[in-house]
């Protein structure tokens, strides 16, 4: 019992130094899933989108983080677009589900250039299954947590021939969760998330085209984090390509193109913290439907 509660205590104590500025899931193949951070990609395509994203974090390691996102991107005008997503996370005793429905609109600044602008609203369901510690009578350990957190979101995307430019805040409400029992409170805040990226399309010959991207996230409180891809499109087939995640992974990226309407993509990173330890890596899988 003792080292049951002590591994929860670790565990819980993790959870709190964490969420005081709660992170949004990463994905590797953000490149290909983007409104789920930037609602100014909703219908940004000439067709209907459906893309489904699963990653399964740190293989291995009991209880690890797993996230599955779905979202739907329509263009319904040359100018208007909408979309929707859901996304869940779970590690351990805690679980979240966000759900968002997004607008994007489009202003034509040249011939080639294009600006497209987003809002998303929507909001987190966010629950933390107590029972799945195994302790008994501990009022610390007696009632579960279940809240919903509303948010509202915004974003811009501006899109030329060559280069593309994207800085998004997905949730820009600053939401509290809290619990109090037996005289203990723990509460935690999901703070402001500013994502910034960009890209470039380098044709090496008719066939082949590199694109180094960059994608910056800064969360008050937490490591400035970045994403430095580069990928090679080859006879537009398939794309290959690395990513480093500055200080925490280095990954191998695939992209199918398997037909006008399907697509599918694969990611394995590994972990350069500590984490590597424990975990062997993780993986992620993309689907992409065009209708």
């Amino acid at each position: 019992m003792k080292k049951t509660k002590l591994y929860c205590f670790i565990v819980i104590s993790i959870f709190y130094i964490q969420s005081h500025a709660q992170q949004d899931v990463t994905f590797t193949l953000y490149n290909y899933n983007m409104n789920i951070i930037n609602p100014a990609y909703a219908g940004v395509g000439e067709k209907t989108e459906f893309t489904s994203n699963f990653r399964s974090q740190w293989i291995g390691l009991e209880d690890a983080p797993e996230t599955q996102s779905f979202s739907l991107s329509i263009p319904m005008n040359e100018k208007v677009g909408l979309g929707a997503s859901i996304t869940n996370s779970s590690v351990y005793v805690l679980n979240e589900t966000d759900v968002y429905i997004d607008f994007s609109y489009k202003l034509q600044l040249t011939e080639t250039v294009d600006l497209f602008l987003g809002l998303k609203g929507g909001g987190s369901f966010i629950g933390i299954d107590l029972t799945k510690t195994g302790v008994e009578n501990d009022p610390l350990f007696t009632e579960n947590v279940s809240v919903f957190n509303p948010n509202i979101g915004v974003g811009a995307y501006l899109r030329g021939k060559s280069f593309f430019v994207n800085v998004s805040a997905p949730a820009i409400l600053k939401t509290e969760r809290y619990e109090k029992e037996a005289g203990i409170v723990t509460e935690a805040t999901d703070e402001l998330h500013l994502f910034a990226g960009a890209g470039y399309h380098l044709p090496l010959s008719r066939d082949v085209t590199f694109t180094p991207s960059v994608l910056t996230r800064v969360v008050s409180g937490v490591p400035f984090s970045m994403d430095v891809s580069g990928t090679f499109d080859l006879y537009n087939l398939i794309e290959i390509g690395i990513s480093h995640r500055l200080k925490e992974s280095i990954s191998g990226l695939a992209f199918f193109k398997m037909a006008d309407w399907v697509r599918i993509g694969y990611a394995y990173d590994s972990s350069i913290t500590d984490v590597r330890n424990y975990g062997d890596g993780s993986h992620e899988v993309i689907l992409k439907f065009r209708f």
